[in-house]
């Protein structure tokens, strides 16, 4: 029996003719209170009425400024499932720990139409990565249950990596997601078209391209087309949306770039 569950609420989210766009903004968990985040319930209202296709938020921020979802023109929500220490500990060599903060189930009762997970590789820590594994998993099996798509955003990250965006570590780490059973991934671009197609047309499963830090506008225009052009089915940008100087002109200038350029 197909499982139509998992494709209904992925439609909402990933579409054959339209490329998708994601804003993140599940951040503060990890970062706390940061720029762009002072007034979450009017900037996710903003995400929905310009543009978004999807918002990517923790479960106490949908129970606290969810209502500005509720319109005509709502997006789809995601629910970041994890927390983790990755981002602050592996320049510092402190411990790495990942942990679930949600299940499936509750995003599901709460409204999400898609999960979304970290799954790191290349930090040099053999036990956090198998805990990794096996958190993955066991979260893929448990959307399977419910038919939730799951997402994850997949990475590289370590303080003896020379090139954590090269098409050979986003091909693994991709990879191995795609075997626990993602869905979607998330993650970094390569730096050029052709290489991210490269690693695209190896992958079986819809690849969002990630933003990253915050970035000067032609940079984050180059991301944009060579994303699209490598087959990318859309984007996942955070700090670059949220944290730029006007958000609704930069949201629509995201939604009119991918809406020109070709399918």
């Amino acid at each position: 029996m197909s499982d139509y569950g998992k494709q209904i609420r992925l439609n909402r989210i990933i579409r054959a003719n339209k490329k998708t766009l994601v804003v993140a903004f599940d951040h503060p968990v990890i970062f706390g209170l940061m720029p762009g985040t002072v007034n979450p319930h009017e900037q996710i209202r903003i995400f929905a009425d310009n543009g978004a296709d999807a918002v990517l938020m923790n479960l106490g921020m949908l129970r606290i400024a969810g209502e500005g979802l509720l319109n005509e023109r709502a997006p789809a929500v995601i629910i970041r499932l994890d927390w983790t220490t990755a981002w602050t500990a592996v320049a510092s060599g402190a411990a790495l720990r990942s942990e679930l903060l949600v299940r499936p189930e509750e995003a599901l009762r709460y409204g999400a139409d898609a999960v979304m997970t970290y799954l790191f590789v290349g930090t040099g820590d053999n036990e956090f990565e198998a805990r990794e594994i096996k958190r993955n998993a066991e979260v893929a099996r448990e959307c399977e249950r419910l038919g939730i798509p799951l997402i994850v955003e997949t990475l590289a990250r370590g303080k003896n990596l020379a090139n954590p965006t090269s098409p050979e570590w986003i091909k693994l780490h991709t990879r191995i997601a795609l075997e626990l059973g993602a869905d979607v991934l998330k993650t970094d671009y390569t730096g050029d078209a052709e290489t991210m197609r490269d690693v695209i047309q190896t992958c079986p499963a819809p690849i969002l391209v990630l933003g990253g830090v915050q970035k000067p506008e032609r940079e984050v225009m180059d991301i944009v087309k060579g994303a699209v052009a490598a087959g990318a089915a859309g984007l996942t940008f955070g700090r670059n949306v949220f944290q730029s100087s006007d958000v609704v002109a930069t949201l629509r200038k995201l939604r009119a770039a991918l809406d020109e350029l070709p399918n």
